[in-house]
């Protein structure tokens, strides 16, 4: 079971949070005009997210962090099958952890954070650890990127909206302050449904957009089209 993009493969069948559209969205939305030389990738899962930035960018060291045994084993083999292998590298280990051993700070950190906080059980352990904050709590992966995040560097990540205001304040109580902040529908009838939200040391002008992702069914808008088309086979 893999999903075929332009430039690399993703093989899922292990992962219990399968290739979805917020991951995309943040792989393509995240800011690379600080020229990142260092990505961490937390939460990695299949590692979608370090292989889009390694599309994106020169960085010569992405590294990703993925808890989950399978996940992190596909991670790792996703990694080696692509064209970007010699600048990946996959570490099996939980945030707190990972803390502890490192030394350099990271120009980008980028993360698709388990966000069901609700206690919803799918019946599947993996996929609801994946989704459910419980292993990764939103104040928890804020001060890892806090100590870990370089003074002029960035960090982007994507939440439901109605976590966004909480998210900020929570934020800003580590030294993160909003840049920027993409508002995302899924159609131009639908309630907004997820923020896309960038993060750095410095308090600056916020920008405020919104995009909405189909026009109807799989008719999808300009906007959502040229983020994503050097992603997507389709577009």
């Amino acid at each position: 079971m893999s999903f075929k993009f332009k430039q690399f493969s993703i093989h899922q069948d292990r992962c219990a949070m399968k290739v979805g559209t917020d991951g995309v969205l943040l792989g393509a939305w995240a800011s690379i005009e600080n020229k990142p030389a260092s990505i961490l990738d937390i939460g990695a899962g299949t590692g979608i997210l370090s292989l889009m930035l390694a599309q994106r960018t020169l960085a010569d060291n992405i590294e990703a962090l993925e808890i989950d045994e399978d996940a992190y084993e596909q991670c790792v083999e996703n990694f080696e099958a692509s064209s970007w292998a010699d600048r990946l590298f996959c570490y099996h280990a939980g945030l707190d952890e990972f803390i502890e051993e490192i030394d350099e700070p990271y120009d980008l950190i980028i993360s698709n954070p388990p966000f069901y906080a609700e206690d919803v059980s799918s019946g599947n352990t993996s996929r609801d650890t994946a989704r459910q904050n419980q292993s990764l709590p939103f104040d928890e992966l804020l001060e890892g990127v806090s100590k870990l995040l370089a003074k002029d560097g960035l960090f982007a990540t994507i939440i439901p909206h109605k976590e966004e205001i909480s998210f900020i304040r929570l934020a800003t109580s580590f030294g993160l302050f909003p840049n920027r902040i993409l508002r995302v529908k899924g159609n131009p009838s639908a309630e907004i449904k997820r923020s896309l939200l960038e993060f750095s040391f410095k308090e600056s002008e916020l920008s405020e957009d919104e995009l909405t992702i189909e026009i109807k069914r799989h008719e999808y808008t300009l906007p959502y089209q040229e983020l994503t088309k050097a992603f997507y086979l389709k577009m």
